[in-house]
């Protein structure tokens, strides 16, 4: 924040008539431990009063509210050996990105703590979580009332309604957002005034308006329209990294962009620079084109668009990264899903982040529910292409795109993961998949049918598969479908 947003602040509470519960004022305490357990209170009390951020502040009486100034300086001060805003922050669980200001307001030493209010879990430090009780901090295990409303909240509590910058004026909102992207991509004409358009951006949930003409830009807006993330401190590590690496490992980076723009606007161009990035495939089996990429475009735009949308905003200091290795596309995003890898196919999606993935679909960005996975799926297919993996590391969501390799190549992993998906693709389309069906996934030839009956096998052998008809005794004319049909 500049020393205008943060003047702006510190007015809005002396203006107060008391202190609240998301807010502390001090002139001198410096004790690291109070200040932790302070910063746990308030920002389980922010959370508590809907409030984007608490504030502990230095240099304003608690009484009075008037401005004495303060001669603490938390940026030079240590706990021991180690600077004080790590030691808070490495006893601080989860970890939440707290900022601190140091800076003159008429003409006195002011120090600013923005606390993050807390997102989906309560804040403890040293291991106990703590609250606000009108003017005092208690333990919140002490008031299970106030524990169990914390958490009801955090169930409810979006991260698109949550604000990205506070406090700014008319010219800073049209400024900091790209407002004539906002009507292009949603085919609206561009009103003729300043007040025509922060009127539209306010229906859009962009901003929302408060008294003074002050407006606060919320992370809808900012994720989807800001012209650079990084103006907005908690989401300049949200942009999207593409990595080219030459061969297979991280060894040789050959180039790194990060799209710093908002994701409904930066999306073509980052789509666009993959692309540019991917060898031509020769051709093979169905895609008997030359000059074609090695990837369908399709499966690209999906799984992007799905990185952007399923994500964990909640996850500070990660952000969705795209990796192009010369046999595979890596695609990955903060947070476990919500849906079971295996189930992708035939489940319809389920976002931590609806408003986000609503507003995706509106602009076409992503499929309908249930259908872009299998449209990822099946243009895999389409190229005879190793079926895509699908897994859960460290806490994130990778999808692996596999260059072109022979059936001879592939392993026994990479043929029963095919299997199972051609089974859940064609009973997504009110089909069964056979002997002929997988022959042709696999363009093996006719006469090799035992190869195809080999594959299937095995993967009736890790459950994945099952026959549609157990009654029927033919194998020629034997039928199968996904375990959970």
């Amino acid at each position: 924040m500049d020393i205008n947003q943060l003047s702006i602040i510190v007015q809005q509470l002396i203006s107060l008539p008391h202190e609240t519960e998301w807010i502390e004022l001090k002139e001198n305490n410096e004790d690291p431990a109070i200040i932790g357990e302070y910063i746990s209170a308030l920002s389980n009390s922010a959370a508590l009063h809907r409030q984007n951020a608490g504030y502990l502040v230095w240099g304003i009486e608690d009484n009075t509210h008037n401005v004495v100034g303060t001669l603490f300086k938390p940026k030079q001060a240590k706990c021991g050996n180690e600077e004080l805003e790590n030691w808070i922050l490495r006893l601080l669980s989860p970890r939440i990105n707290f900022k601190i200001y140091e800076f003159i307001f008429k003409d006195k030493n002011i120090v600013l703590f923005d606390i993050p209010s807390a997102s989906h879990q309560p804040i403890s430090f040293q291991g106990v979580e703590y609250i606000r009780v009108g003017s005092y901090k208690k333990k919140l295990k002490d008031y299970p009332e106030k524990e169990k409303e914390l958490w009801n909240l955090f169930h409810y509590q979006t991260f698109e309604k949550k604000i990205a910058l506070e406090n700014v004026t008319a010219d800073e909102v049209l400024a900091k957002i790209n407002y004539p992207s906002y009507f292009d991509i949603t085919k609206q004409n561009l009103p003729d005034n300043k007040e025509g358009i922060i009127r539209r951006l306010s229906e859009e949930k962009i901003i929302n308006i408060k008294p003074g003409n002050y407006y606060d830009i919320t992370n809808f807006g900012a994720i989807l329209f800001a012209k650079k993330l990084s103006d907005f401190e908690r989401l300049g590590r949200k942009a999207i990294r593409v990595i080219v690496y030459k061969g297979k490992g991280r060894i040789d980076t050959q180039r790194e962009r990060v799209f710093d723009k908002g994701y409904a606007i930066s999306y073509e161009e980052i789509i666009e620079f993959i692309n540019n990035q991917l060898p031509q495939n020769e051709q093979i089996g169905q895609a008997l084109r030359q000059n074609i990429k090695m990837y369908p475009e399709i499966a690209i735009r999906e799984l992007v668009a799905n990185a952007m949308i399923h994500q964990d905003f909640n996850m500070t200091g990660v952000s969705s990264t795209v990796e192009i290795f010369s046999d595979r596309i890596e695609i990955r995003n903060p947070g476990e899903p919500l849906v079971d890898t295996i189930r992708f196919i035939d489940t319809p999606p389920q976002s931590r982040n609806e408003d986000l993935a609503a507003f995706m679909r509106r602009i076409n960005i992503c499929e309908e529910r249930g259908s872009g996975i299998d449209k990822v799926v099946d243009s895999i297919e389409f190229f005879q292409l190793p079926a895509p993996e699908f897994n859960v590391k460290n806490q994130h969501t990778e999808a692996i795109l596999l260059s072109y390799r022979e059936l001879k190549d592939m392993d026994k992993s990479d043929r029963i993961r095919a299997c199972y998906q051609h089974a859940c693709l064609r009973y997504v389309c009110r089909e069964q998949m056979t002997n002929e069906s997988l022959r042709k996934r696999f363009a093996i030839v006719d006469k090799n049918y035992s190869m195809a009956s080999r594959i299937i096998a095995d993967t009736m052998n890790e459950n994945l598969i099952k026959l549609y008809d157990p009654e029927n005794r033919s194998k020629k004319h034997a039928k199968y479908v996904p375990f959970w049909a």
